[in-house]
């Protein structure tokens, strides 16, 4: 799958900032950067439990230097957004304490699949989040410069994780659509509630 292409760079091109409240309902600028920051560090922190969780079954084979390569990259991501979280006084996700369970489970439970089932979940995570960060990026104004390349470093790390898990045969895992889809639903479903909850 080809990356996707986000927003050109506000600071390269001309971007506009959310407009401010045009419509009932619709979120205000800093309404939508709290969400935005909110959002991604929950992401970023289920994505390392994910790691975790594969690290645990998979760390002493052959996958552990690749799985050990890219849970360093998450923690990096995970760290910066908790950087901004108190930076920027945005109140994290009250379901933290979920995603440190369920992020665990599914990386040790995909682990526990095989080494390709692990990789699918990769992917299949991966391939959300590019789509989640590249949405994000649009709406971003050229006054979030510095925040949309720091997603943009992020976007392609993920998707270089991406790669690595189709590099890994996660393809040929049996059932491997199923899986995939199912993974995604979860990952979607977890965005959506740590935007709000």
């Amino acid at each position: 799958t080809a990356p996707r292409k986000p927003a050109a760079s506000p600071g390269a091109a001309k971007g506009k900032a959310l407009p401010p409240r045009p419509l009932p309902g619709d979120m205000t600028r800093d309404e939508f950067l709290e969400r935005l920051i909110r959002v991604d560090h929950a992401g970023e922190y289920g994505a390392e439990r994910i790691y975790a969780g594969q690290l645990a079954v998979l760390g002493d084979s052959d996958m552990g230097p690749v799985l050990e390569h890219m849970a360093e990259q998450e923690l990096v991501h995970k760290q910066t957004f908790e950087k901004m979280i108190v930076e920027r006084r945005v109140r994290p996700t009250a379901l933290l304490p979920l995603w440190h369970v369920f992020g665990y489970a599914m990386g040790a439970g995909t682990a526990m699949m095989g080494r390709r089932a692990a990789m699918a979940c990769t992917v299949a995570v991966e391939e959300v989040i590019d789509e989640h960060y590249a949405s994000q990026q649009k709406r971003l104004g050229p006054d979030e410069a510095e925040l949309w390349e720091a997603i943009e470093r992020f976007r392609l790390e993920e998707l270089e994780h991406r790669d690595i898990g189709l590099a890994n045969e996660a393809e040929l895992t049996p059932g491997y659509k199923a899986l995939a889809g199912a993974i995604k639903g979860i990952t979607r479903t977890a965005i959506w509630l740590s935007e709000r909850i």
